[in-house]
Parts: structure tokens; C-alpha cells; sequence
């Protein structure tokens, strides 16, 4: 079986000053084995080739990929064996979508990203200030992820289409919160590009 793994980048150190984003990857190396999973699981499927196109723009500019997974349960896993369960279990999205050896991983043990991991230090320490946030479930942790992010002052853009949720009718909810209560930029993929995304930080941060 030919090896469908993302390709990898290095990552470049910050120049001073510079206004570094990174792309979060939200609990896709999973199971799906929850009511609605198969569901949200294809769905997800779908969003592959344009969350693959996403992370190759981000790698472009020398900045960083980094998972943001659930342990589910397993506090002894790690990376590895975490996506060899999630594939073995038949999620075919964890195998599309697995980690490169230059992607950092971090391990969460609640809804947000941001809870007891070390992904508040370690995005200053790689110069980070500015989010796209992909995954699932949006309402959940995605959500929670946003919201802490939103009170450590990232800017973020969650494309709508590059998030999923086994209740869409709460996935939208969720949008709507986290574009008018966060601030968040949600405009999907297919309308907005990361250069655009960018360039509109950048001047709406220039003195």
C-alpha cells in the first residue's frame, strides 16, 4: 500500500518580530467509534485533499503543523500507536491524514488543546501568534480550543470546511459563536486562501 502520509517541511526559526501561524489538527487520528462517528468520519473524508493543500501552504512559509489529539483513555500512547489503533479500528482518515516525523504532536486529556498540554508554551516558543484551527467536533473541542486560544489573544481562522461535527445543526451553532463571540475568521477554504488571510492581519495590524 503506498504510503499516503502528508509530506513534510522543515521548520524555519522565526525572524524577529515576524507573525508566525500554525495550523492545529484536532483529534482526526481517532476511531470514530462513538454514535454518528461513521458519519462524521466520511464526511471528514471529504475534506482531505483541501486540508492537504492547506497544511502545504502552511509548510511553505517554514511554519508549523501540530496535532492536537485526544489520548482516549490510553495515558501510556504516544503518536505511533495512536494512529496504528485508529487505522486498525478501520479509520481510513487517520492513515490520509497522519502525522510527518516534522510535525509535533501533543496529547490532550480534555476538550481543549490547551488543558494540562504544553501547547501554551510551546507555541510562543516557536514564535506563534496567529491559529488556524481544523478537526473535530466543532461544538466540543474545537470550540474549547478556540475559546482558550481567544483568551491568550491568537488570531484564528476556523475554515468551515475543514471542521466536522456529528450534529451539523451544533456544528453551525458553534461557528456562529466562535466567529462573533472569538472573533474568528470562518470563511471555508474555497473562499479564502492563507495568503489572504494574512494579508488581512497584517494590515489591520499595521500602526
Amino acid at each position: 500500500m503506498p504510503d499516503e502520509s502528508p509530506p513534510t517541511a522543515p521548520h524555519r526559526d522565526p525572524l524577529p518580530g515576524e507573525p508566525r501561524a500554525a495550523l492545529l489538527i484536532i483529534d482526526l487520528i481517532n476511531e470514530f467509534d462513538f454514535t454518528g462517528g461513521r458519519e462524521l468520519h466520511d464526511h471528514m473524508m471529504t475534506m482531505v485533499d483541501r486540508l492537504r493543500a492547506l497544511r502545504e501552504a502552511v509548510e511553505a512559509e517554514g511554519w508549523p503543523v501540530i496535532y492536537v489529539n485526544d489520548n482516549f483513555g490510553e495515558w501510556h500512547s504516544e503518536r505511533s500507536r495512536l494512529v496504528a489503533r485508529a487505522v486498525d479500528a478501520g479509520s481510513e482518515l487517520s492513515g490520509r491524514v497522519a502525522p510527518g516525523d516534522e510535525d509535533y504532536f501533543i496529547i490532550k486529556p480534555q476538550f481543549s488543546g490547551f488543558y494540562s498540554t504544553n501547547l501554551a508554551v510551546l507555541l510562543p516558543k516557536l514564535g506563534v501568534r496567529r491559529l488556524i484551527i481544523t478537526g473535530v467536533a466543532t461544538e466540543v473541542c474545537v470550540l474549547f480550543t478556540a475559546g482558550d486560544a481567544h483568551m491568550r489573544d491568537y488570531a484564528m481562522w476556523i475554515p468551515s470546511d475543514l471542521v466536522g461535527s456529528a450534529h451539523s445543526d451544533r456544528g453551525e451553532a458553534a461557528l456562529a459563536i466562535m466567529a462573533n463571540a472569538l472573533g474568528a475568521e470562518t470563511a471555508p477554504t474555497t473562499e479564502l486562501s492563507l495568503c489572504d488571510w494574512i494579508a488581512r492581519l497584517d494590515e489591520r495590524d499595521a500602526p
